[in-house]
């Protein structure tokens, strides 16, 4: 049995389409807060960051402060990052890194991002 743990902590849409960047910074603050605490607790077998590719590239949280979380995680714990263009350095921190290619996206056909898909 899994313990309940929230997935929804940014929650503020679509990161490209931003029109206040001081909010996607503390959003994103207030969500790598919460993910620290999940990379620390030993009960969690796997931690999913979705789309925290994009927190490193917008510089939303610093690079080491998440490198730093990363590194220091439970030994058993397995973590999940999805998102585009993954840096180098995060590439290299990894355990295994795959590419997966969209061949069809539902923001393409006019789909607004939707609570519990997206965010």
């Amino acid at each position: 049995r899994c313990p309940e743990v929230p997935f929804h902590i940014m929650g503020t849409g679509f990161t490209w389409e931003t029109q206040d960047r001081e909010r996607d910074i503390e959003a994103a603050l207030q969500a790598w807060e919460k993910a620290e605490k999940l990379l620390t607790d030993e009960s969690l077998h796997l931690v999913l960051l979705d789309e925290l590719t994009y927190v490193l590239k917008y510089g939303w949280v610093e690079q080491e402060r998440i490198f730093t979380a990363l590194r220091n995680r439970p030994r058993e714990q397995s973590v999940i990052i999805t998102g585009r263009a993954a840096s180098k350095a995060l590439c290299d921190l990894a355990d295994t890194v795959s590419n997966i290619d969209v061949e069809k996206h539902a923001f393409h056909a006019g789909i607004k991002a939707r609570k519990g898909i997206e965010w």
